[in-house]
């Protein structure tokens, strides 16, 4: 029996008709369906509820929404080796590329396991304090990005691979991405188009204030350290576009 997680994450007023009908067609080919518990009782369907599905053994996941969503998605699985697939409800489907007028056809190739697995690199993000207290701040499919946490104001960074100092300089910010985030932020930043199956970090500084830097491809297995030189500035660390609290030297 095939178990199959399905996230309704994004509010629209179909979103009932669309899981109905996912469910429908996977329950008639004796598919065990979970549901996060929340959306699952709005649905009417308490049966299908589980807390922390990523945590579950499943045979593949349904992000139910757009590109944001799925990243989403793949970052809770990031311990948890299932495949996700996205069915696109958003408006660009760079990535969620299965559409609703398709949804049968396609989702009778996943339960014939008539696919293919596209194992994707993740960077992990962490933040050193100077008492050198260090807190995990997530995983990121496409980009981690260190910005200016003032607004009209550029910051002072350093950046060091692998204990060896690179450049330090004022600028915006910089990019540290993933093949496949390659297409995102860093490439409306002057980065280059990385193939998704290159095992490689690409580095992209966002307006820096010298000709010296330019963005730069390193290796899959090198570490990066991005340093606040100013201690009167502020930055914020977005992983995958989603913005957590601005950082500060102390």
């Amino acid at each position: 029996m095939l178990t199959v997680a399905v996230f309704p994450y994004v509010e629209r007023p179909e979103m009932r008709d669309i899981v109905l009908r996912i469910c429908s067609f996977l329950t008639a080919r004796d598919a065990r369906i979970i549901l996060p518990r929340a959306r699952a009782a709005e649905f009417g369907m308490e049966e299908c509820g589980a807390d922390d599905i990523e945590r579950l053994p499943a045979d593949f996941a349904l992000s139910l929404g757009g590109d944001g969503t799925l990243l989403g998605i793949c970052r809770r699985y990031a311990e948890n080796p299932v495949p996700v697939c996205g069915i696109n409800l958003g408006t660009l489907g760079f990535m969620a590329d299965i559409e609703l007028n398709e949804l049968e056809r396609r989702l009778g190739q996943l339960c014939a396991g008539d696919y293919r697995v596209e194992q994707r690199p993740l960077l992990a993000g962490y933040v050193t304090h100077p008492c050198g207290e260090e807190h995990f701040l997530g995983y990121a499919i496409n980009d981690i990005v260190v910005t200016k946490g003032d607004v009209a104001r550029v910051i002072t960074l350093g950046l060091t691979v692998n204990s060896t100092p690179l450049v330090a300089c004022k600028a915006d910010g910089f990019i540290v991405a993933s093949p496949t985030g390659s297409t995102a932020y860093s490439l409306s930043a002057g980065g280059p188009i990385m193939n998704p199956m290159v095992r490689g970090i690409l580095l992209t500084p966002i307006c820096a204030h010298t000709l010296n830097i330019r963005p730069l491809v390193i290796r899959e297995e090198d570490e990066v350290h991005i340093h606040l030189l100013d201690t009167r500035q502020s930055i914020i660390v977005t992983i995958d576009g989603q913005e957590p609290p601005p950082i500060r030297p102390d």
